[in-house]
């Protein structure tokens, strides 16, 4: 018996809308790497991109526990001397708040061409409503 492996051309991709509102940072961001890398199909494989599109709204109403808002820091560094900076994740979610949940989703996918590639395929607003309406996209129960 031969091992089944799915192509590239092979590969049917869905899209999935999420309502942050009230989840949790770290147990949200899990369900959607898992979706993105295509972990919860059965023709996932390690080297081929076989995720889906995920969409993910409400990104401000995004909680977390713990001092996280107080304690966690967001590094930026220009390359020059003296020019680290960082943030704090209270102003953050306050001045951009889905670039809370994509620095959290993109720590768990892989760190090469491949994870890039899935990243490209997240797309985070804040606000309750999004302009990818044509693609017809499915709620996502967390948890699932």
């Amino acid at each position: 018996m031969k091992t089944y492996t799915v192509k590239a051309g092979g590969i049917k991709r869905e899209w999935w809308v999420v309502d942050a509102a009230g989840q949790s940072l770290g147990r949200l961001a899990t369900q959607i790497a898992t979706v993105l890398r295509g972990k919860n199909k059965p023709i996932y494989t390690p080297w081929l991109d076989t995720g889906d599109f995920v969409i993910v709204i409400n990104a401000d109403k995004v909680t977390v526990t713990g001092n996280k808002l107080e304690d966690k820091r967001y590094y930026s560094y220009s390359g020059f001397p003296g020019g680290l900076r960082s943030v704090d994740m209270a102003t953050m979610l306050k001045a951009h708040p889905e670039r809370v949940l994509e620095a959290a989703v993109r720590g768990m996918l892989p760190k090469n061409k491949l994870g890039r590639a899935m990243f490209k395929k997240l797309k985070v607003y804040a606000a309750p409503n999004h302009p990818h309406e044509a693609q017809q996209p499915k709620p996502f129960v967390i948890g699932k």
